[in-house]
Order: structure tokens, then C-alpha cells, then sequence
């Protein structure tokens, strides 16, 4: 196997809680497909939000991988360092006429969405359940976003999902190689509609997910993206901005999420399920990949 083809998956946690059994599993997933592919296993720390994401955290996060036994292969790969590459990105966006400067906060869209919504108006939502941005900024003149900027009112980068849909010009699928929360699989049409204007930055970080995730991928030259279901909708987000940025489409494969005794997501501020919190009360490594079925 030469080092071109050598699949490279990658697990990439954010340092603003402790590890719970879904973080495990994910990791234990991956460390697994490497190890039966030949490949390589990155490390990559998305702490792109300065304010939650700290050096303990990251560090706690590290020790409970170590502990769990998976290891990676070098280098590790943090956000915090890359600004600049997701800012390039972005301006390559703006110069396209997809991006727009959008201005209203999260106080003022709540309040257009109860007032909707009182008056019997229900607010289209995204598949995460988030409401959807209305279009209104998206036709400022240039003049006024000049200024409103100038004159320092908070904003978000937002894409023009119409705009940018009709500059692919092509059908978006990408290819499931595990199931979708439907069971979906094999080939799937992307409907980053389904998203509205997606956040690309903000005007104090110059990135988000659904932007940096793409430029590391490609940067780590990941060939192999495999993380849980939770995310298998964002995936049409995903593609869309590798075709306008010209960026390499990973294989994708979207695994079951680890839930508790409710059916409940996981989330780190369950201390029950933090691998920290199992450690101390005398779970083993052997124990927990026992527990979620990965050997």
C-alpha cells in the first residue's frame, strides 16, 4: 500500500467538557477501521471557541484517550492554529458573492420567531431543529454593510445557501457507508437547503464548524470521515462547501450514537457517563470497550 492510498480517519473532540461513552465509542470505532485498513489514525482538537475550549480541558481529553488506549499517529491537528487558513477559505467565499454579512443577534431573531408563531405562523427550522435565518441582510446594499461593519455592530458571515447552490451547478450526493438515522445508506442526494444560510464565521472568530471542518479534512488529507449519525444531515452542508472550495470528498460513514437509559443523546454534562467519572469509580479500559461493544 503506498502512503497516497493509505486511508486516514481522524477523531476530532472539542476540549470543553470531560469524554463521555459516545466520545469512546466514536474513537474506539475508528481506531478499529484503521487498524483493519492499514491506516492512519489523526488526532484533531476543534477548539475554535476560545471562551469553553481551555488547555485543561484539552489536556484531561488527551489523558482519557490515553487511558481508553487508542492511539494516533502524529501530527495533531488544533483549530486555534489555523484561523488563518479558515479565513482564507472565507474570503474566497466573499469574493464570490455567496457570503453576506448577516446582523441580527439571537435576541432579536427569537423574538421575530415568537411573534411569528403567536400569530399562528410556524418558523421553518433546520434538521437540527434550530430556526432558520430569514433572508433579510442577504439584500443589504453594499453601502449600508460597509457601515453597519465600520460602525462595529456584532455580525455573522453567513452563506447565501440559493446563491451557492446555483454556482455548483451540479447534483450534490455523497457516499454512506454506514446508516443514516433512517437507515439511510449508499447514495445519498444532499439537501443543504434543508439548512438555510448556514454560519460560516462570526466577526470575532473567523470560522465554524461547518467551514473549518471541511478545511481540515482536507488539510489532514483525511480520506475517511467516521462519526456518529447526529451529524449524517450536515453532511449536505459539507459537500456543498468541498465543491465550491475545490476541496477532495471523503468517504463518509455515519455510526449509531450512544444514548441512555431514556434514549437520550449523551452530552458532556452528563458526569454519570464521563469516562473520568467510570475511571474513578473503578471501570477498566477492558470494561468500558466491553460495554459499548467494540473490542
Amino acid at each position: 500500500m503506498t502512503a497516497s492510498s493509505q486511508p486516514v480517519f481522524r477523531f476530532a473532540p472539542s476540549p470543553n467538557g470531560r469524554l463521555h461513552l459516545g466520545h469512546a465509542y466514536s474513537a474506539l470505532i475508528n481506531r478499529t477501521l484503521a487498524d483493519e485498513t492499514g491506516g492512519r489514525l489523526l488526532l484533531r482538537i476543534e477548539d475554535i471557541d476560545r471562551v469553553r475550549c481551555t488547555p485543561a480541558l484539552e489536556a484531561a481529553m488527551i489523558g482519557d484517550l490515553d487511558w481508553l488506549g487508542v492511539r494516533f499517529d502524529p501530527p495533531l491537528r488544533r483549530q486555534s492554529e489555523h484561523f488563518d487558513t479558515y479565513r482564507a477559505l472565507l474570503d474566497r467565499l466573499v469574493e464570490m458573492n455567496i457570503a453576506y454579512p448577516a446582523f441580527l443577534s439571537r435576541g432579536a431573531l427569537s423574538t421575530r420567531i415568537a411573534e411569528a408563531e403567536a400569530g399562528g405562523q410556524p418558523w421553518p427550522r433546520d434538521p437540527d431543529g434550530a430556526p432558520i435565518y430569514p433572508p433579510d441582510d442577504k439584500h443589504l446594499d453594499a453601502k449600508e454593510r460597509r457601515t453597519r461593519i465600520a460602525a462595529g455592530e456584532p455580525f455573522a458571515w453567513r452563506l447565501d445557501m440559493e446563491a451557492a447552490l446555483k454556482t455548483t451547478g451540479t447534483r450534490l450526493t455523497w457516499r454512506e457507508n454506514g446508516k443514516g438515522p433512517g437507515n439511510e445508506t449508499g447514495l445519498i442526494a444532499a439537501d443543504p437547503m434543508a439548512w438555510g444560510d448556514v454560519v460560516l464565521a462570526r466577526s470575532d472568530t473567523p470560522t465554524s464548524y461547518h467551514l473549518s471542518v471541511v478545511a481540515d479534512d482536507a488539510a489532514q488529507k483525511i480520506s475517511h470521515v467516521v462519526r456518529g449519525q447526529d451529524l449524517f444531515h450536515a453532511t449536505a452542508v459539507h459537500r456543498l462547501l468541498q465543491v465550491l472550495l475545490g476541496l477532495p470528498e471523503p468517504q463518509y460513514r455515519h455510526h449509531a450514537l450512544v444514548r441512555d437509559a431514556t434514549g437520550r443523546k449523551l452530552s458532556k454534562s452528563d458526569n454519570d457517563t464521563a469516562l473520568a467519572a467510570l475511571r474513578d469509580s473503578g471501570s477498566t479500559p477492558s470494561d468500558i470497550r466491553s460495554q459499548l461493544g467494540v473490542g
